[in-house]
């Protein structure tokens, strides 16, 4: 695996502050049933890391203090944390909205079986991965039978109540590129998947979201060993449209990794490089209890051009039409 911060460490992206927290997103664990060629977690069936039910409970804790409105769960799969579900219901009972990244053929896996029900039970949003509408291009990506267990999974999600119009259970999915090139326009993308995944499989779903492919990671990696990282990040700086400023995911939300410590972002916590606050080495979620982060600083680098290249990306696909 190849380190692709020492080649982002001196950037001239500028300097940017918090605004209002109101989106915790905390990483489960990096255990994954898949291992994407895009992944910039690196997560895989052989990872180990995972949250503990201690560390979980300091983020309900959080949950309440920081009145927070939206809980992002992800990993690796998310769902495979054994208290995944405990999780759940505790930030449902205080009327936060949660939602699950989900690579959609965890609903397969040996017990699972009753997962969408429990999704649909607790009205929990779902973000499903799908970075195509075509089998080919997906099982590249993503590995062998994954697309047919991927349409199966949204065809039983659909039957639970998921994506159809007027339903309160929320189903977006999300595309990625398949190599170095900024993605599509969001709204034509869109309605090729409604259109393609209707008419072939008949499958609805609410929305789409498009996003940036980071240079981070195992993707990182892969562009190294291709000779591709510096024209790709060449790419993304070229691209960079400074309005995309203000909406960047950062400015409102928190990244907590699977022992606790906090980041200004997913791909920041992947990279190690944690929240500034109080000159600390890093800092962990239980000392931010009752803090007021409005304002901190937000630790930059090169990659933060993936979230403002072009249209923009963030964990809510892409930022301006």
């Amino acid at each position: 695996m190849h380190a692709t911060l020492p080649l982002m460490e001196t950037s001239a992206f500028p300097a940017i502050r918090r605004n209002t927290l109101d989106t915790l997103q905390v990483n489960l664990g990096y255990k994954c049933n898949q291992s994407c060629l895009h992944c910039h977690v690196n997560a895989g069936p052989t990872r180990t890391e995972m949250m503990s039910r201690e560390t979980l409970f300091e983020v309900i804790a959080f949950l309440k203090s920081a009145k927070i409105s939206t809980l992002d769960l992800t990993g690796g799969a998310p769902e495979l944390n054994p208290h995944f579900r405990l999780l759940v219901k505790a930030a449902r009972d205080i009327g936060v909205r949660v939602m699950d990244r989900c690579n959609l053929t965890i609903l397969h896996e040996p017990g699972q079986e009753d997962l969408a029900d429990f999704l649909r039970d607790n009205t929990v949003d779902i973000v499903a991965s799908l970075p195509c509408y075509l089998e080919d291009n997906v099982d590249k990506q993503r590995g062998k039978g994954v697309f047919d267990a991927s349409i199966r999974a949204l065809q039983l999600l659909n039957e639970k109540g998921y994506g159809l119009p007027g339903s309160p259970l929320k189903l977006s999915l999300v595309y990625n590129p398949q190599g170095p090139v900024l993605p599509p326009a969001q709204g034509p993308l869109q309605n090729d998947y409604r259109q393609h995944l209707g008419e072939k499989f008949g499958i609805q779903f609410s929305e789409l979201f498009v996003l940036t492919n980071m240079p981070i990671q195992r993707f990182g990696s892969t562009l190294i060993s291709r000779g591709q990282f510096t024209h790709y990040m060449d790419l993304l700086k070229n691209a960079y449209q400074p309005h995309n400023l203000d909406a960047v995911m950062c400015r409102s939300l928190l990244s907590v990794d699977y022992q606790g410590y906090v980041y200004d972002c997913d791909f920041n916590q992947m990279l190690g490089l944690p929240l500034t606050w109080k000159n600390k080495p890093r800092t962990h979620l239980r000392e931010l209890i009752n803090a007021d982060l409005g304002g901190n600083p937000i630790v930059v680098k090169d990659h933060c051009y993936g979230c403002t290249a072009g249209q923009g990306s963030s964990c809510g696909g892409a930022l301006a039409a």
